[in-house]
């Protein structure tokens, strides 16, 4: 397995989670024939089904609609219910308030009583290509100041497709260590040669574009996120443009957490960085700031041209169903238009990190309004469990992470503020951490373990 590969993002590997290397010791209902000789593939491909394997395994035994897949309210609010009780939310990516936003709504109601839930039908290469899904494109590609943009059903699909479109046998797809699935996924689609750095490092990153290129013979993307979703961190950006141009490489972002969120009128972090014109590709989904679903590529017009006619996610995909595409008209105005939302979304954020920092807390060091809390699970493996139980108990609703997306040794809780939060939230919530150090002994993440931290933000 080359190196890194271990640490993708294949699934997020939220708290609690076991990374199960070994078969489970679940009792298995065997079907069909099966080899009874160890290390020998199953004949039987449900076998895996019966046991614990897999990505969170002992969870879909034990706890299927619990601390896993939790079921939760449908409708995105900082207030949700969850087993017949309100809850804090703190893990729904609505930076900036716009689920439920009324102008929003009535774009879209008057796009179900024209068009239903349906039209248009068909893929955009044979008969689902309107001048509504052209006119969004042209709008998105204004807003990255790009020549052009294609529209995807989901950011997902989007990464995919793209990078599958463009990178395959015989060229090399270098991707950051912490970088999402969905950018893994893509580079094994297209079938091009797969190397990794390490997270956020451009050193690390120029050492493997040296390597590349000797005796290269075919062409090099790097891909990466623009703000890391789960540590928070942005992009080095401009080491990394610089690096891509000296070394005659591509640059791909995936920016789902950046675009409507940083950066002048929210472009994103090529925006913020001040090298928006030197990011060759930049990939923006809709099912963070935008609260909707679907994604967009924004590139040169021939890039463009040559994604739309060669992304299987995009040529064999039924078309972007005109009630998105309408509403999505309206969110764009929105978020391009007013900072409003920004400008409340960081109060949030910012009051949310400085308490808790006061409190005693160790608060990762991204410069993205998402808000990592670590802590060190020296006293026990369990510790995460049970301040996950601690803050649930008490109407805070989190996300845990864990190894291998964040070191050994460490859980970092995931807490995303969104202009939708209220300045009660934040206290209620601060209220609630204080006492959880005093009722769990919970200190600041110290020695090795902090170390741990400061060099998975590159700051050591």
């Amino acid at each position: 397995m080359p190196e890194g590969q271990s640490i993708n993002h294949t699934a997020e590997s939220t708290l609690p989670m076991s990374v199960n290397t070994e078969r489970g010791e679940a009792t298995r209902q065997r079907r069909g024939p099966v080899l009874s000789q160890e290390n020998v593939q199953p004949t039987d491909i449900f076998e895996k089904c019966y046991g614990d394997d897999g990505y969170f395994g002992v969870y879909r035994k034990s706890d299927p609609r619990g601390v896993t897949r939790p079921i939760l309210d449908a409708i995105p609010a900082p207030e949700m219910n969850y087993q017949g009780r309100n809850y804090i939310m703190w893990s729904v990516n609505n930076y900036l308030g716009l689920a439920g936003d009324p102008s929003i709504q009535d774009a879209a109601r008057n796009a179900l009583e024209t068009h239903s839930v349906s039209a248009p039908m068909g893929s955009r290469m044979m008969s689902g290509n309107t001048s509504e899904h052209i006119a969004l494109e042209r709008a998105f590609a204004r807003w990255q100041n790009k020549d052009a943009a294609i529209l995807f059903n989901f950011g997902y699909m989007g990464v995919m497709g793209t990078i599958s479109a463009l990178a395959g046998p015989g060229d090399t797809v270098i991707v950051d260590k912490l970088a999402h699935a969905c950018i893994l996924d893509a580079a094994f689609l297209s079938r091009a040669k797969l190397r990794f750095f390490r997270h956020n490092d451009p050193n690390d990153l120029e050492s493997v574009l040296k390597s590349v290129n000797q005796g290269r013979t075919g062409g090099v993307l790097i891909a990466i996120e623009g703000v890391y979703g789960m540590t928070g961190d942005i992009a080095k950006l401009k080491e990394i443009c610089e690096l891509k141009e000296r070394y005659n490489a591509r640059l791909f972002v995936d920016d789902a957490h950046g675009v409507g969120v940083v950066g002048e009128h929210g472009r994103g972090v090529a925006d913020f960085c001040g090298v928006q014109d030197k990011v060759d590709i930049v990939l923006g989904t809709f099912a963070k700031a935008f609260a909707s679903i679907g994604g967009f590529a924004a590139t040169g017009q021939e890039v463009c041209d040559w994604i739309s006619f060669n992304a299987r996610t995009q040529v064999f995909a039924k078309s972007l169903p005109m009630i998105y595409v309408k509403s999505l008209q309206q969110t764009l105005e929105l978020l391009s238009r007013d900072d409003f939302r920004r400008e409340l979304m960081w109060q949030r954020s910012n009051a949310l990190k400085e308490g808790l920092r006061s409190l005693g807390y160790t608060v990762g060091f991204g410069e993205s309004p998402l808000c990592a809390v670590y802590i060190s699970t020296a006293k026990g493996h369990e510790t995460g469990e049970k301040v996950l139980s601690y803050l649930r108990e008490r109407g805070i609703f989190v996300t845990g992470v864990v190894y291998p997306v964040i070191p050994p040794g460490l859980v970092m809780f995931r807490l995303i503020p969104t202009a939708g939060h209220s300045e009660e939230h934040v206290a209620k919530t601060l209220e609630v951490f204080a006492e959880m150090r005093e009722g769990l002994s919970i200190g600041a993440v110290e020695g090795g373990e902090l170390e741990k931290i400061k060099k998975l933000y590159r700051m050591v």
